[in-house]
């Protein structure tokens, strides 16, 4: 069995894509997010024998983000993936402006969910970085029987 489960492990790769998408709410005022950096792709390669998948981290990418002079804002996440099979968080730590609201649990078609609140109006160019989790277990299947995960992420800036 441990050998059998070794060689799975070797065989075997789970996939999460990303694309992040951007909007600002509010036609006409001075917000604005954007990307900065390449859209992270997670493989998720090794485990532990008679264990589990390893979760693999990625920090390769980062929010900017603007407001306008008044008013406090929030930016929230959600994803879309098509048959998501696999386990993809999100994290900041690091916000310039405003307050992490911790890790978030992406699942397809769930509701935006809070990511930075307290944004202060008057804002320019703050940064935070953006930290993704993919995980799986051995129950979920991997890529070659499931598909990769290929999520579209997207963040809005929004009025608190």
């Amino acid at each position: 069995m441990k050998k059998l489960l070794h060689r799975c492990l070797r065989f075997s790769f789970y996939v999460v894509s990303l694309v992040l998408l951007i909007y600002a709410e509010g036609a006409g005022q001075r917000l604005r997010l954007s990307r900065i950096r390449t859209n992270p792709t997670l493989r998720i390669t090794t485990g532990i024998p008679d264990g589990q998948l390893i979760d693999v981290v990625n920090t390769g990418a980062s929010l900017r983000y603007s407001t306008p002079n008044y008013l406090t804002w929030k930016i929230t996440v959600r994803t879309t993936c098509m048959g998501q099979s696999f386990t993809l968080h999100v994290v900041t730590t690091d916000p310039e402006r405003g307050t992490s609201a911790g890790e978030v649990t992406l699942i397809s078609g769930a509701q935006a969910i809070d990511f930075i609140t307290g944004i202060p109006g008057n804002t320019r160019n703050a940064d935070a970085t953006l930290q993704y989790t993919a995980s799986a277990t051995f129950d979920q299947g991997h890529s070659g029987d499931e598909g990769n995960d290929r999520h579209t992420v997207t963040y809005t800036i929004q009025r608190q």
